[in-house]
């Protein structure tokens, strides 16, 4: 996508019908009065490097001072500028500030043409040619990087030098990412005969199909692609930084406006508040906060409040961060360039990027603008860490995340492998991201709440959903973080209850003691010895044994089995319940049983009663059926 740029009667309109045959001046008012008014499009068929085709597309903007605003409509999309300027006249006020705009926009590339040549004597035109240079040193089009060509679109001269230079031109111009989400932004909208609704515009990227549905922003509205044109012909689909017309069904025209995106439903969705960072032009007034500004991104314009970080004006040539408070929704993402236009006068004063689509509300202004310095110099990866790490505990899903950045949800999650696998962020059950920092947070919380609530409750336990509404979690970090803590033997687990940890809840000594007595049960195994004979081995009173014995059956470490004294670990009882699920369908008694497990009568007995309450084993007679 080629735009063209450069003051009004420049002549490139009829640069634009020497190059394609097209005369692309399609209205009425552009016939009569001479100059062009909208936007005009037009394409040309080349052959690349190694004779594969080459379809370039150029849109015709207008040069007229009045007509800024559709210029603007139709630069946002390309990929590169032809720049014009007339040798009769030279730089002008409009091509000042149309290569202004390209800057802006971060457009890289291009050419400039000399028009009108064959007008000129060779003195002149050598003038024109060197104050041209001037004119253009230290900007993206410095000559001694890109092109300078001399035409006559009267005569054709220079015209054959200027095609081989858009083909130069061309082969540099990057492909654009398949990794991003359609966007297509309506620069026109009207009804066909036959055809009904029809829509063009540059699709800046994704790929779009017919018979697929789509979504209008804002609003929300849908549609369904009845057939493609890509640059004039007819296509079963179109892809990234190709000039697009649609057939629509499903929409009437007169719904539709210039600015209008079309997305994936249920995707990308517009935003009326945008934080930014912008660099305001050396010949501007210094800007304030709360000032009005017209805002032009892609083919939307609207009127936009003004909000400063930091509140003081922002100076001439200066860049600042700043909220944009926009007269209407559009569909903007990280990244995307945009110019910043007064009213009166008339005239281009800044531009820049987006930085954030969709600020967090409520989040203080010194904490936002110091995340967004961090966010602004970041090189991709830390990007994607910061925005995860302004989620806190709540962290962000992989698909809010694509949302979020505009990037296809398979291409982004390809992209945060490096960072999970580096601890940078950590991924909790399929797609929710948290940072480290963050899940330590998260953790704390829980600590404090249990303990908070442990306090009142003592050994009764607290129910989970209590406690996931006192520490304000959702409910996947919630329960990821008690089955750490479970794990980590800092509390327990049983049914709905979270019951009190024991290494925190008693003294030192205390704790030492039951995690004795805790290890000693889990060593014996099934043959478990009594409390009594415990006791003497670990040298605890008697009734201190039974208040610690009680402690661990409240929090099912260990089982009662039978009426006596005999308690059993809960490890040695789950191998128990695995080895018997391998006898499934087997008969066995209590001599067989005391064979597998190599006990004697004592225990054997009580641990057939509990396979039996347990539904692992039915008794029948003398034997018992393993379930």
């Amino acid at each position: 996508m080629i735009g063209t740029a450069g003051h009004i009667d420049h002549g490139k309109t009829a640069l634009i019908r020497a190059l394609t045959g097209v005369d692309t001046d399609r209205l009425p008012e552009e016939k009569r009065r001479g100059i062009t008014v909208d936007l005009g499009f037009a394409s040309l068929n080349l052959e690349a490097p190694g004779r594969s085709p080459l379809l370039l597309s150029f849109i015709d903007v207008p040069g007229h001072a009045l007509f800024v605003r559709n210029m603007l409509a139709g630069a946002g999309g390309i990929d590169a500028v032809m720049l014009v300027i007339s040798a009769e006249e030279g730089v002008k006020p409009q091509t000042e500030e149309h290569l202004a705009i390209c800057a802006m926009l971060g457009i890289e590339l291009g050419l400039t043409v000399l028009t009108k040549s064959d007008a000129v004597s060779e003195q002149r035109a050598e003038e024109v040619r060197d104050a041209v240079r001037q004119f253009l040193s230290n900007t993206f089009l410095d000559t001694s990087r890109m092109p300078l060509v001399a035409v006559s679109a009267r005569t054709g001269a220079g015209m054959e030098n200027l095609r081989r230079e858009l083909v130069s031109l061309a082969t540099r111009i990057p492909e654009r990412s398949s990794d991003a989400l359609p966007r297509l932004p309506l620069d026109r909208a009207f009804v066909m005969k036959g055809f009904g609704t029809v829509v063009t515009g540059t699709l800046i990227a994704g790929t779009l199909k017919i018979g697929q549905m789509i979504g209008i922003e804002p609003d929300a509205r849908a549609a369904r692609i009845r057939g493609i044109q890509v640059h004039g012909r007819a296509a079963e689909a179109a892809y990234a930084g190709s000039r697009v017309a649609l057939n629509l069904a499903g929409v009437d025209a007169s719904e539709l406006r210039r600015g209008d995106t079309l997305v994936e439903p249920s995707s990308l969705t517009a935003a009326d508040a945008i934080d930014v960072e912008v660099n305001l032009l050396s010949h501007a007034s210094a800007l304030k906060h709360r000032s009005r500004v017209h805002f032009h991104a892609f083919a939307a314009e609207c009127m936009a409040t003004v909000s400063l970080y930091g509140y003081q004006p922002v100076e001439p040539g200066s860049t600042r961060l700043m909220r944009l408070r926009l007269g209407k929704p559009i569909v903007l993402l990280p990244g995307d360039r945009f110019v910043i236009r007064q009213s009166s006068p008339a005239m281009t004063i800044g531009g820049g990027r987006v930085l954030d689509a969709h600020p967090m509300p409520r989040l203080r202004k010194a904490k936002c603008q110091a995340w967004l310095e961090n966010l602004g110099t970041a090189p991709f990866g830390q990007q994607m860490v910061l925005r995860v790490a302004r989620r806190g505990v709540s962290g962000i899903r992989a698909g809010d995340l694509s949302l979020e950045t505009g990037l296809k949800v398979d291409a982004l999650s390809q992209s945060l492998q490096p960072l999970i696998r580096d601890g940078r962020l950590i991924q909790i059950s399929s797609d929710l991201l948290l940072t480290p920092e963050a899940l330590d947070a998260a953790m704390s919380l829980v600590v404090r709440a249990f303990e908070s609530k442990s306090k009142a409750r003592g050994a009764e336990g607290i129910k989970r959903s209590e406690l996931r509404g006192q520490a304000r979690l959702g409910d996947e970090v919630f329960n990821m973080l008690l089955d750490k803590l479970a794990g980590e033997k800092k509390l327990r687990l049983q049914g709905e209850l979270v019951l009190p940890f024991h290494l925190a809840s008693q003294s030192a000594d205390g704790r030492g003691r039951l995690s004795a007595i805790d290890a000693a049960y889990e060593s014996a195994g099934l043959a478990a010895p009594s409390p009594e004979e415990l006791s003497a081995k670990l040298g605890i009173e008697p009734v201190e044994m039974r208040k610690f014995v009680t402690s661990l059956l409240r929090e099912k470490t260990l089982m009662r089995l039978g009426s006596d004294a005999l308690f059993v670990h809960q490890r040695p009882l789950a191998e128990l319940r695995l080895k018997m699920q391998a006898l499934r369908g087997q008969t066995i008694d209590v001599t067989r049983f005391k064979q597998l497990t190599g006990l004697s009568r004592k225990y054997a007995i009580p641990l057939l009663e509990y396979l039996d309450r347990e539904r692992i084993t039915r008794k029948q007679g003398d034997h018992r059926i393993v379930l």
